[in-house]
């Protein structure tokens, strides 16, 4: 229903929540724009696997929502798997003192920046070995 974008700084080392977008037909093309506007290197796309990792409806669409997005744009869009990401995003604004109502319009964004920083962290960890 809805698409949450986070950002990285400059320097690739911590990722912040920037919007959420409605999951409509023009979502790839507010997500393209984005990053045109923050000059974008890399787009990660969370994948929603099962638990199991495998890979159903939610994970198809996330992939054809890829496939759209490497039409619209000219930097790399890869896939980054995002089981847990909500429920680590509903822990944190928990833990930030927000309730559940409060979070609603946030927990996409909170849920994209910890998928953008799982990306970061492992990125930083292979340019260190």
């Amino acid at each position: 229903a809805r698409i949450g974008v986070a950002v990285s700084d400059e320097l690739g080392l911590l990722a912040h929540p920037v919007e959420t977008i409605a999951a409509t037909n023009n979502a790839a093309e507010r997500v393209a724009q984005i990053a045109g506007e923050k000059q974008a290197g890399t787009i990660v796309v969370g994948l929603p696997r099962h638990m199991d990792g495998s890979v159903g409806a939610s994970a198809a669409a996330a992939l054809a929502f890829a496939e759209r997005l490497r039409s619209l744009v000219t930097c790399d869009v890869i896939t980054q798997d995002e089981r847990l990401s909500t429920v680590a995003a509903n822990r944190a604004l928990r833990q930030s003192g927000r309730k559940t109502r409060q979070t609603r319009a946030y927990v996409d964004q909170v849920a994209a920046q910890v998928i953008l920083q799982t990306f970061l962290d492992r990125q930083q960890q292979t340019s260190a070995e």
